[in-house]
């Protein structure tokens, strides 16, 4: 068995943005409500070109690209990602809900369930809330989330980084989605 080697960026087989606007996505979009890292925010686009999430909707303070500091964890992300700007969360929300959008707060509540416990079914189409790094979602706002769901965590620490639960939450759609 020979030793292994680093692939080159050539040899990865990467599409170029064109063919990702034109790729099938999974029915999932991701909503930033109040994040405020910019950091955090290019994670996010980054980690949605991966698993091919059909849009990233940036709410309240959440930071808008073009910006050098989005891109520098987004390495181009905004350009293939779709993406708007909605100041208003409920706005953007109902305007998700009337679209037969299923709401996904991704957040601890007396009502949430383990992410494990929950089946996401190809059937349906998801918009996954996340919220503030501090504060997470906002409250005026979790009366119109259909389901919480939060990661199972077993150390020390009562939460992860946004960008870092993005990115879990993004997979598991991704895994039963595609």
């Amino acid at each position: 068995m020979s030793s292994p080697k680093k692939l080159k960026l050539e040899e990865l087989g990467r599409i170029d943005v064109e063919a990702f606007k034109q790729t099938q996505k999974i029915p999932v979009t991701v909503v930033l409500d109040d994040v405020r890292s910019m950091h955090n925010v290019g994670a996010v686009f980054r980690t949605a070109d991966a698993f091919l999430i059909e849009k990233i909707i940036l709410c309240g303070i959440s930071p808008q690209p073009p910006h050098r500091e989005i891109h520098k964890a987004a390495l181009g992300a905004t350009e293939s990602v779709d993406w708007i700007y909605v100041k208003d969360i409920s706005e953007a929300l109902n305007n998700l809900k009337s679209k037969d959008y299923q709401i996904i707060g991704i957040e601890q509540t007396s009502n949430s369930r383990m992410m494990t416990d929950f089946e996401i079914l190809k059937t349906e189409k998801y918009a996954v809330v996340l919220g503030n790094e501090v504060e997470g979602i906002s409250d005026g706002v979790l009366t119109q989330i259909d389901t919480f769901l939060e990661i199972p965590q077993l150390g020390t620490k009562h939460s992860l980084n946004v960008s870092v639960c993005a990115g879990i939450v993004m997979w598991e759609f991704f895994k039963s989605l595609r």
